[in-house]
């Protein structure tokens, strides 16, 4: 069952755990209905030297609204709001299936996959790990911690590049020709700089001319160390 949005956007968050794995302060807490997610306060933020301090939950925030209105449905909900250390992104938790193979599916060439790699080239993801990949017991596949993305320079990094130089579909044509359309710029405007936002368009254009998957940057490495 999906969060309760307004439970999601204003209700207590209790804190009942912490991934310890994550390289920024994830708290996993529980709302009043008991339905569990993921806060990551601004405050627990390790600065990087090409990201603005302070400013992964916003890029967490834009990636859930560019999968929305991009019709990829590929992001769990995102919020931007106050929890118990201060102002940070609150998320749906989702529960994955142990019986999944993670690895071989993003490996593969299954149709949520190839919709993830298409929305990591839109958001400009420069770290699509295997544990990013979440797969629920009735095989649907989320994406999660985008908060190093959507930067101005070409940055993609990924476990998922099988897809590379493949022509895309009408579909997926169709499907961006129509994000380029329903973008609202003022709204990117409260979690992105104005170069970060042209720069979506810019990416969207560049997939648009050249019709097929992009490849690797030769300048940037194009897996994320550690892969999982």
């Amino acid at each position: 069952m999906a969060t309760d949005v307004n439970l999601l956007e204003t209700g207590e968050l209790e804190i009942i755990g912490r991934l310890v794995d994550a390289s920024n302060a994830s708290l996993l807490c529980k709302l009043a209905d008991e339905t569990k997610v993921i806060y990551k306060p601004i405050a627990g933020e390790r600065p990087l030297w090409d990201f603005p301090d302070g400013n992964l939950a916003s890029r967490e925030v834009a990636a859930y609204y560019l999968s929305e209105v991009g019709n990829f449905k590929v992001v769990p909900r995102t919020v931007l709001r106050e929890g118990p250390f201060g102002l940070g992104a609150v998320q749906e938790w989702i529960e994955v299936s142990e019986e999944v193979d993670v690895i071989a599916t993003a490996q593969s060439h299954d149709s949520q996959i190839r919709k993830l790699a298409l929305f990591d080239i839109v958001i400009n993801n420069a770290d699509r790990k295997f544990g990013h990949i979440l797969i629920t017991s009735d095989q649907i596949v989320f994406g999660c911690d985008h908060g190093v993305s959507l930067h101005e320079e070409n940055k993609l990094r990924t476990v998922i590049w099988q897809f590379a130089e493949l022509d895309l579909l009408p579909l997926e044509i169709e499907q961006l020709s129509s994000l380029l359309n329903v973008i609202d710029r003022d709204y990117l405007k409260k979690l992105l700089n104005e170069n970060e936002i042209e720069a979506i368009f810019e990416r969207v254009g560049v997939l648009l001319k050249d019709g097929r998957f992009a490849t690797p940057n030769p300048n940037w490495p194009a897996v994320p160390w550690p892969p999982y």
